[in-house]
């Protein structure tokens, strides 16, 4: 891609080994594009409508490398340009809801999906929950049937951190793959569950109610884009996300530490939301 950008509008607080930062962002064309550029070399050009998409990346890297960035934040911050809030969450259908996974990196959203997966519930997004705004609900879109894990998580969910292949051979995640295990329509979101900070504690896991403030507080960390909205992008956010509190119950969750409880982990979440379900899942 051409180096012409005309103005930096993010720089990453987070370093390579390098000293680099992971990641700069920059307007193009007084606007028309941004372009982002990761250390890895791996560079995206979006158009200012969300509309188009373009990418390049350097070897060793590979297709499978740079979709990794695609299908997570290059994607979520594509719809917050096309209009769409999303949360950098997992999401899962119960019934004919969905419950979507909440929580900063390693929190165990993806592992705690996968689990779930595995008792037979199905996927409906990873990474990029959508909030598609139906005025007095909102629905979560279908992103794509995988899930991706690092070897600890496969460890713990199969019992051999080699049970699952390697997503790419330049980086240690793993690919579960869901496309017979798919929910392919929207479904209205009727549930958020925040993972917090895993406890060595007898109560753990353990599900506890959000106030008001600190519930949008954690969803405001948890959107894709932040650093980039205009004042009239993160308006739209935060009156958004008020009125997701007003409809979806949010939850803190509390795992253990021993990743071998993520089994009492996922059945703290489904008599949570047992009382909403409307069709037994066997």
């Amino acid at each position: 891609m051409s180096d012409t950008q005309d103005e930096t509008s993010y720089v990453a607080d987070y370093q390579n080994e390098r000293g680099e930062p992971v990641l700069r962002v920059f307007r193009v064309l007084e606007g028309r594009y941004f372009r982002f550029r990761y250390a890895d070399r791996t560079e995206f050009l979006v158009d200012h409508s969300g509309s188009e998409v373009w990418a390049e990346w350097a070897d060793p890297l590979t297709l499978e490398d740079t979709a990794t960035y695609l299908l997570g934040p290059i994607m979520g911050f594509v719809m917050l340009l096309r209009g769409v809030v999303c949360l950098h969450a997992s999401a899962i259908v119960v019934g004919h809801e969905a419950i979507a996974l909440l929580g900063p990196a390693g929190s165990g959203k993806s592992t705690t999906a996968a689990a779930l997966a595995k008792r037979g519930y199905s996927v409906l997004a990873e990474d990029v929950v959508t909030l598609d705004d139906r005025g007095d609900h909102f629905l979560v879109r279908p992103a794509y049937p995988c899930i991706r894990l690092w070897p600890a998580s496969v460890k713990a969910l199969y019992g051999s951190e080699t049970h699952l292949p390697k997503l790419t051979p330049n980086w240690d995640k793993c690919f579960l793959d869901l496309s017979e295990q798919f929910h392919g329509e929207p479904v209205p979101l009727a549930a958020i569950y925040y993972l917090s900070e895993r406890r060595d504690d007898v109560a753990a896991p353990l599900v506890e109610t959000l106030d008001r403030s600190e519930g949008l507080m954690s969803l405001v960390a948890n959107t894709y884009a932040t650093k980039l909205m205009d004042k009239q992008m993160r308006a739209r956010e935060f009156e958004l996300l008020t009125r997701v509190l007003r409809h979806v119950p949010l939850r803190r969750l509390t795992p253990h530490t021993d990743p071998a409880r993520i089994s009492e982990l996922c059945d703290s979440i489904l008599q949570d939301f047992k009382p909403r379900i409307n069709t037994v899942h066997v």
